[in-house]
């Protein structure tokens, strides 16, 4: 049996194939639009565009937290973007240059503001509403930290173990193991902080949480990737304690349906325009599924 050459990179690299893998058909490595397409705009001052991924579901929980705080301003419509090409409309591209999910627009003053980054969207609204950042201190400075640590750490954990483990062609031990290590360190990383914390910031819940536990909650969970047991993710007790807590509140149970269309219809609401759009959603129902997964 003949073996395969070892690949070595040419001079210059040249896109001349796909990329393999379940999104290859997406995958350029030019920007802009593809074809044109304007967004809707419904009533709320705030428009968010997107799609239930751990990206997403940071917008839509922040969102859903802001309004059980009491912050009506933060009313939103939640229009569906599926990654199938709808990210490459012209509408879509001038709120996120990068066509990634989510992308906010803020239209609650004169001239509308475009925000991109999850991370972004997170600090620009706790900001606007002087909620769930603190103020100062080593109190501010530990939740941008950690939410900083996330938006660095999470493409390891997607781009990196997630493509490798779930998404890529053929399945390579190296990239595997090389990500499989990083993402255990970063469990470690968080683990080993929530052991004396409640929450990543300290005492309080913050933007940092809202950013972290998409990716790392539903992670322990064994929900992403369907990894749990590959990553023995039973180990991070501090982790799991932690998602747990946070997967207990009603902002959050909330946010993490909204623009979602997989898994059990009841935890699904593809587009949200209004509170009275959960009353189809019982919380008997919510509550069953945010027990089985983050």
């Amino acid at each position: 049996m003949t073996e395969t050459p070892a690949y070595e990179p040419p001079k210059v690299w040249t896109w001349n194939k796909g990329s393999g893998g379940r999104f290859a058909s997406i995958n350029r490595p030019i920007a802009g639009a593809t074809h044109d397409k304007e967004l809707p705009v419904g009533r709320h001052p705030m428009q968010l565009y997107s799609l239930a991924t751990p990206n997403g579901v940071k917008a839509t929980v922040m969102l859903e937290e802001l309004l059980a705080l009491g912050h009506s301003g933060a009313e939103y419509d939640a229009w569906l973007i599926k990654i199938d090409g709808n990210q490459f409309g012209s509408g879509f591209v001038a709120v996120n240059p990068n066509s990634k999910i989510p992308a906010l627009m803020d239209r609650s003053g004169p001239t509308p503001i475009r925000v991109f980054e999850s991370g972004a969207i997170l600090v620009h609204l706790a900001e606007k509403f002087g909620a769930l950042l603190p103020s100062g201190g080593q109190a501010r400075a530990e939740c941008l930290s950690w939410l900083f640590w996330q938006m660095g750490s999470a493409p390891f954990l997607g781009g990196g173990f997630g493509h490798f483990y779930a998404y890529a062609p053929e399945k390579i031990e190296y990239a595997i193991d090389r990500y499989a290590m990083e993402v255990k360190r970063q469990l470690d990383v968080l683990d080993r902080r929530l052991a004396d914390n409640e929450y990543l910031a300290g005492h309080d819940y913050t933007i940092a949480d809202i950013a972290v536990w998409p990716w790392y909650g539903s992670l322990v969970k064994g929900v992403l990737y369907g990894a749990g047991e590959f990553l023995s993710v039973q180990d991070y007790k501090n982790v799991q304690r932690w998602t747990d807590a946070i997967a207990k509140r009603p902002g959050v149970q909330r946010g993490r349906m909204v623009n979602r269309t997989w898994g059990d219809p009841a935890s699904q609401l593809h587009e949200r325009h209004d509170a009275s759009d959960f009353e189809t959603k019982t919380q008997d129902k919510i509550g069953e599924v945010v027990s089985a997964s983050p």
